[in-house]
């Protein structure tokens, strides 16, 4: 993790984040029929989001990190839901959005967001 004044506020935020990825994913009782194909943005989306989110928080060299530990979370949730067999369906198809979605990250990270964290504590100072 970068060298960062507010680490346990960051951490705490990217711990919400994420259960609140998990608890969307695996979650029966809201929701419903979305239209065709919009579940797809709503993966990519999310994954794209929380690849940014961990790029401004993690050291550059260790952003293969970053995509390797989101797409086991993809995976994870994609066999959460098969496993689970409570209405929610498991799709080769949304693995691909979620892997869409951090590659984007990735590379807005890359090119603009990267280590967004430390500019807004230098902001915060």
């Amino acid at each position: 993790m970068l060298n960062l004044r507010y680490r346990p506020v960051w951490i705490a935020a990217s711990a919400v984040l994420v259960l609140g990825v998990v608890w969307g994913s695996l979650q029966t009782v809201f929701g419903g029929e979305v239209p065709q194909g919009f579940d797809k943005v709503e993966h990519f989306g999310t994954y794209l989001f929380l690849a940014v989110w961990f790029t401004g928080l993690i050291a550059r060299p260790r952003w293969w990190m970053v995509a390797v530990t989101l797409l086991a979370l993809g995976a994870a949730m994609e066999t959460g839901q098969y496993v689970m067999q409570a209405g929610r369906t498991a799709d080769v198809y949304d693995m691909a959005a979620n892997a869409a979605g951090v590659t984007v990250g990735l590379l807005l990270a890359t090119l603009l967001t990267g280590g967004w964290a430390q500019r807004i504590e230098s902001w915060l100072r």
